[in-house]
């Protein structure tokens, strides 16, 4: 999807109604201002299906719903019809939690940066009203999930970083010894036993016996000690598994070593941390019907 160019945007916002002129006015100069901006702006997806429907608002004060959002952000409570009321509520629940928790969500509850509560509202306002944007729902919507994907990458990394330097260095020591092959794609494995059966095709469906170990030796999953083979797809797996499927004669056993971008990658899969390298004991017992 086409990014939204933030910051050629021009930053400053159209002139609301004489009925809003307390609202803020978006001042995009910088990637808070644009994110608090878009924010604010997806936001009002379903907005007016919501107060027609649900609250029963009269669309002709929609007007009174944006002046009251503004006042409740800006701390006022003053109670003049059912739009405005609502409106203050959801200003005030912007303010008191919607910047304080999407500050912790992309930023880090530790970091100087901060949601922009004026532009939050800004974007709100001129989504709920439906002129002024600075940028399409669309644009919003894609530029707050780069954002967001970008913020939790980083947060993945400074926490379970170590797993990935981790595996690389045990992949490097492990290539070296006898009997290890590795592919173009980073998958390593050893041959224990070469069976003589077909080979599956990412179509199939085999039976399989294992074991999975994580690089230190901790045993996650083993369908051995189950005492029942597992079955399952061959495209249905990660990568690694995949890729050494496709290689393998049915009888055979083999060690995967499996780097984690043929793996989990940045997911959490409980005793599997991100980035975690992993290490399969695989007897393909037969290709299933």
């Amino acid at each position: 999807m086409k990014k939204a160019s933030i910051f050629m945007v021009i930053a400053a916002a159209a002139g609301l109604a004489s009925c809003t002129a307390q609202a803020p006015k978006a001042d995009l100069k910088s990637e808070s201002d644009s994110l608090s901006y878009a924010f604010g702006l997806t936001q009002t997806q379903g907005f007016k299906e919501y107060l027609v429907q649900q609250l029963r608002v009269d669309t002709a004060y929609i007007g009174e719903v944006v002046k009251g959002i503004v006042d409740g952000a800006n701390g006022q409570d003053v109670q003049k019809q059912t739009a405005y009321v609502e409106g203050v509520k959801i200003g005030q629940m912007m303010a008191e939690s919607w910047v304080s928790g999407l500050t912790a969500d992309v930023y880090g509850e530790e970091s100087t940066e901060s949601i922009d509560k004026d532009n939050l509202v800004a974007g709100f306002v001129d989504g709920t009203l439906e002129k002024g944007q600075k940028m399409t729902i669309d644009e919003a919507i894609d530029y707050v999930e780069t954002i967001m994907e970008a913020a939790n990458e980083k947060r993945m990394e400074e926490q379970y970083g170590a797993n990935r330097e981790a595996g690389k260095n045990f992949l490097a020591e492990n290539k070296n010894k006898e009997g290890v092959q590795v592919t173009p794609s980073g998958l390593q494995y050893k041959v224990i036993k070469m069976g003589k059966g077909a080979i599956p095709t990412e179509d199939d469906y085999v039976s399989c016996h294992y074991e999975g170990t994580l690089i230190d030796g901790t045993v996650f999953d083993s369908s051995i000690k189950r005492g029942e083979p597992t079955v399952f797809g061959v495209s249905q797996v990660i990568k690694g598994w995949t890729e050494a499927l496709t290689m393998m004669p049915v009888g055979s056993k083999w060690e995967l070593y499996i780097p984690q971008e043929l793996a989990y990658g940045s997911r959490n899969q409980g005793q599997i941390k991100p980035f975690s390298t992993l290490i399969f004991e695989v007897e393909l017992l037969g290709i299933e019907e």
